[in-house]
Order: structure tokens, then sequence, then C-alpha cells
């Protein structure tokens, strides 16, 4: 099998129905495990933090909030230089180097955990290069947009995103067991000693590193072996650049925030929040089911998208987390009630929900709004018009990873800073509802108006 692709067609319907299908799924099908995994190392601190108190790291709320947020820090920043890289470097080379890299932060966490006067230093590190993780996303997106034709792009991104999130939930359901079990401890070493009022138990808090090692070298030697690079889609970055020009893709990128940045950042957070909120209550038993809730809908919605407005999907997405995030407040103790868990669990799981919905709507609202652009605003030809929508919606793609990701360090740190201030996080919900009212007026604006332009 030829690992470059010298002349990829996938609007041509004879050429993709008689080799480029094929050709595109199997590169869809490596890609998403490979994408999984990224997004298990940049979620992995969201549950490891909540046992370091327990195995001897003696740091504070604000700390530990600092520790669950500095990936998404670190993977958004990255996530802008990935976002060029496909047409540089190409898909599958930059696939197998970006996974290969999330050893580093997977091996460096395992040693690291083992050893309580590891310095806070370290520990702060290797959170940030847990951000190799997410950077993963907006190459991956970027390349796979490069493969399908505008008719299945919705989908097919939704596939690779949706279950590619599905790391979040992975981790949060993995990682309690695996680090409870010395099934590995041959290899990963002696368990941490932990006391409580039940008495003494163990903890290998490494296993939560060292039990995607594996996992990411098959990964690493599959997209090697089975990915393809596009030889006609080579673009500098001074050729991507023109994006920084497109009021587009700063207004998909606000979008995206909303949307992406509340389901890494409440994934990121609600297992702390829910300690904080309600000690009684285990969040181990229920920190994976918002990120699965939030990655599937987020399949739904891309598919959605093929058939319906995305605009229109993305709108209602906005309205229905501003309703979850009121009974979130509503939830939350306070001076003369202890609070509804069932409240609190119910409203993020509608937020995590309709922000899946609304990953899937926004990606693909790109591409279209991109096309209309080109051909109703440039007013290019019909073949020009598809070439250049095409490589500057891919760019744009990865770019709103990048930019939606900081939600992912900003909702964590607006939860520690508002308890540090207040005392309650209600504050930084508050702030959260006013963002998802600016999202839906930008929505609303500039691509659900039928008089738009790119109304879509």
């Amino acid at each position: 099998m030829s690992k470059l692709l010298t002349n990829w067609q996938p609007e041509n319907p004879q050429f993709w129905e008689k080799e480029g299908r094929k050709i595109a799924k199997r590169n869809l099908w490596i890609s998403i495990p490979a994408l999984l995994l990224a997004f298990a190392i940049w979620q992995v601190w969201s549950v490891t933090v909540i046992k370091l108190p327990s195995v001897g790291f003696t740091y504070s709320a604000n700390e530990l909030f600092w520790l669950a947020s500095l990936p998404a820090l670190s993977g958004a920043t990255l996530r802008i230089f990935y976002s060029f890289v496909v047409p540089i470097f190409g898909g599958r080379r930059w696939t197998v180097i970006s996974t290969a890299s999330l050893l580093i932060p997977a091996i460096g966490l395992g040693f690291a955990v083992q050893d309580p006067t590891t310095p806070y230093s370290w520990m702060f590190i290797l959170a940030l290069l847990c951000g190799f993780g997410g950077a993963n996303f907006s190459s991956s997106m970027s390349n796979i947009s490069f493969f399908f034709p505008k008719s299945e792009k919705g989908g097919a991104m939704g596939l690779n995103a949706g279950l590619g999130n599905l790391g979040v939930s992975v981790v949060q359901f993995v990682v309690p067991l695996v680090i409870t079990t010395g099934m590995f401890a041959v290899i990963t070493g002696e368990p941490q000693v932990v006391q409580s009022e039940n008495g003494t138990s163990y903890l290998w808090l490494q296993n939560a590193g060292f039990i995607w090692v594996p996992f990411i070298l098959l990964s690493t030697l599959l997209a090697y072996f089975g990915m393809n690079d596009i030889g006609n889609i080579n673009s500098s970055f001074k050729e991507q650049s023109i994006i920084f020009k497109r009021t587009h893709n700063w207004l998909l990128c606000w979008l995206y925030i909303g949307v992406f940045g509340s389901f890494i950042g409440f994934s990121a957070a609600f297992p702390l929040l829910t300690t904080q909120s309600f000690p009684t209550v285990d969040p181990m038993k229920y920190a994976f089911l918002g990120p699965l809730v939030g990655a599937i809908t987020r399949v739904i919605g891309g598919w959605l998208s093929d058939k319906i407005s995305p605009a229109l999907i993305t709108g209602a997405s906005f309205l229905l987390m501003i309703v979850g995030s009121i009974g979130i407040i509503l939830a939350l103790p306070n001076g003369s009630s202890t609070g509804s868990f069932a409240l609190f669990f119910w409203s993020f799981m509608l937020i995590f929900f309709f922000s899946g919905i609304g990953n899937g709507s926004t990606f693909a609202q790109a591409p279209r709004a991109f096309a209309l652009f080109h051909q109703k605003v440039l007013k290019e030809n019909g073949d020009q018009a598809n070439i250049q929508a095409t490589k500057e919606s891919a760019t744009v793609v990865g770019f709103m990873g990048a930019i939606g990701a900081y939600g992912g360090f900003l909702i964590p740190k607006s939860f520690g800073s508002s308890i540090e201030i207040t005392g309650s996080v209600e504050a930084a919900l508050i702030g959260f509802i006013i963002f998802y009212l600016s999202c839906i007026i930008v929505n609303y604006y500039f691509y659900m108006r039928k008089d738009s332009p790119v109304s879509c």
C-alpha cells in the first residue's frame, strides 16, 4: 500500500465510490483510537488529583484545581500549532509522532505519584506535558476533514471527535479500577499505603499513567503502517494563515469555546467539584458518565448536522446549557440547605448532553460557512471555491479546537478562584451563563438568520 496519496479527490463521485471511501474509512478508524488515548492522557489528572491527598501529597484545594486545569491550558496552546501541521508534515506522519509523544507524560506520571516528596513543580510540569494529548485533537480533526467530501464531513468528524472524546470517560472509569489492583505490581511497583477511619488500604496510583503505555505503542504502530498522507493538500503556514483574516474563523472559535470548552472544562472539574460541594458522595462512581454522554451525543450532533441546519442545533444547545447551569446553582449547598446532589448531577448531565450535541454541530458549521463565504461573498467559481474552502475550513477546524480547549482551563480555574474569593462556585456559574447568552446572539446573527450570506 502506498503511504502517499498523490491525487485525492473526495468530491469526485466516481473516485469516492471506487476507492476514496474505503481509504478514508480506514484512516478514520485508525485515527479514532489514537485520539481516544490522547484524550485519556489529557484528562488523567482530573482523576489522579482526587487521590493525591490520600497517599500523602499535601496540596490545597486551589493547587489541586491547578493540576486539573493545567493540561487544558497547555493542550489548548499546543493546539494552535497542531492546527497547521497536517498540510506541512502529512497526516500519517504527524499522527505517528503525536501519538508516540503521549508516552512522556504517561510514564512520567507513573513514577512521580509513587513518592509524596515529589516537588509540586514536577507535578506542575507533568500536568502541562499531558497537554500533548489535548493538542492531538486539532491535527487529528484537520487530517480527517481532508479525507471526506462535504456531504459526509459532519458524520466523519463527529465519529472521530465523539469516539475520541470517549477517552475522557474511559480514563475516569478505568483509572479508579486499576489503581486499586496490584495485578501489575511486578511491572509498575509497590503500592501506596492509605490510612482512613475505615482502616488501612492500598493504592497503586502509578497505574493511572502506566496502564496506557502498551496501548499507545500499539496505536502508534497502527498509524505508521495503516494510515496515509495526502500529497495534494500540501500548504505552508503562510498559505494557511489566511484564516486569521477571516471573521468567521473567530466567530466559530467563540462558539466552540462555549460547547467544547464546557465539555472538557466540566469533565475536568466535575469530580473535584463534587468532592468540594458534596463531601459524602464518592465522585469516582459518577465522574465518567458526563464525558460518556457528551462523547456519544457529539456523534449524534455531527450526524444531525448532515440532515438539518447545524446553526439551529448549536443555538438550541446553548439555550439548554443555560438551563443546566441554573440547575447547578439551585442544587448547591448554602447556609440554609445541604443542597441536592440529584439536581446537581442531572443538571451536569444536561450540560454534558448538549455540549456534545453542540460540539458536533459547530464543527459541521465550519465547512458549510466557508463554502458559502467563498461562493457568495468572494464570488469564486465552483471548483476554486470548493478547493479553497476545504483548505481553509480544515485549518479552521483545528484552530477552533485550539481556542475552544482554553475553556478546559478556564472552567476548573474559575471554580477554584470562585471558591477562594467567595466561598462558592455560584459566581463562576453566573459568568458561564452570560457567556452562553453571548454565543446564542453570535450564532443567531451570523449563522441562523436567513438574511446572512452564510446562513447554515
